[in-house]
């Protein structure tokens, strides 16, 4: 098989999920063997960065990519997005330090490569092989990710929360030829108990009802969860229903690990090959995903 990278350029423009800002971002073809790397445009010198796990600088609320004080964050739904449909190689510019969260899925990004289209390229694809199992795990947040020798690259996630609303969940996808009708359009959640704190952090200042799925599944005080309102200029709820809370009802009923499967879909597009493997995660996040992913980086370098 041949490397692939875009026919033609594309920007999309929205406001970005933890600062706010109104942000462009475009893709772009890039030669063979160039793999994927974002360019700051908004930075003097135009400074670029390596999408690869060893470059993840945070992992608290999304995958932030740096290059020294040069960073990008927020860019898993876009990777997975160019991962899912073979694209190797591809120059990402931005103007400012994270993409633009959009509905908080990939679906925008996938629709704009399907119609950008791909090509092939004169070199050959270098994959990933796996050829024995290999795992993490952290103990401390139950997170586990492990991968399989297999024909070709596949994902199951089950998540698990201690709550009366929602439990577990499970999704998987064997092919990424379902990316797009059964994962690209999964959104991203939010507990209502998190907004809070990470307010206080000064995160999520674009976050909306348009752009995540918010889940109310522990009681606090009317007062309280009308502050949380306000803050995010949303309409007030009944403090003593539990339940979803979004403008959008659920595409699935396992939207949310729907859009885990997805998460780790973008976070593998980090270990800078297509993969041959079948993952199998139970509470993944973005930490593990990208303790995992270097993992196989340094399986990737141990071969080499």
């Amino acid at each position: 098989m041949k490397q692939q990278t875009l026919k033609e350029s594309f920007s999309l423009y929205g406001k970005g999920l933890h600062t706010g800002l109104n942000l462009t971002v475009s893709f772009n073809p890039a030669p063979a063997g160039f793999g994927y790397k974002i360019q700051r445009v908004d930075l003097s010198g135009q400074p670029m960065i390596d999408v690869l796990a060893e470059n993840v600088v945070d992992t608290s609320r999304g995958t932030v990519v740096a290059n020294g004080d040069v960073r990008c964050s927020t860019i898993e739904h876009a990777m997975a997005a160019l991962y899912s449909q073979g694209v190797d190689n591809c120059l990402i510019r931005v103007n400012g330090p994270e993409f633009p969260i959009l509905d908080g899925s990939a679906r925008f990004f996938l629709q704009n490569i399907l119609l950008a289209g791909t090509v092939e390229q004169d070199a050959e694809k270098e994959f990933f092989v796996v050829e024995k199992e290999i795992s993490f795990a952290d103990e401390e947040t139950g997170s586990a990710v492990s991968i399989f020798p297999a024909k070709k690259f596949s994902v199951e996630a089950t998540i698990a929360f201690n709550s009366d609303f929602i439990s577990s969940q499970t999704a998987r996808i064997s092919d990424m030829s379902q990316f797009e009708k059964e994962l690209s359009a999964a959104r991203t959640f939010v507990f209502v108990r998190e907004i809070e704190p990470l307010l206080q952090m000064g995160m999520i200042k674009g976050g909306d009802l348009d752009n995540a799925i918010v889940i109310y599944e522990r009681q606090m005080s009317q007062e309280r969860l009308d502050s949380l309102a306000d803050a995010l200029h949303v309409p007030h709820k009944d403090a003593t229903k539990l339940g979803y809370i979004n403008k959008r009802p659920l595409q699935w009923d396992n939207e949310p690990a729907r859009h885990k499967v997805l998460d780790i879909i973008g976070d593998m597009a980090l270990v800078g090959r297509p993969i041959k493997g079948r993952i199998v995660a139970m509470r993944p996040g973005h930490t593990a995903n990208n303790k995992f992913a270097r993992l196989l980086r340094a399986e990737l370098a141990a071969k080499k």
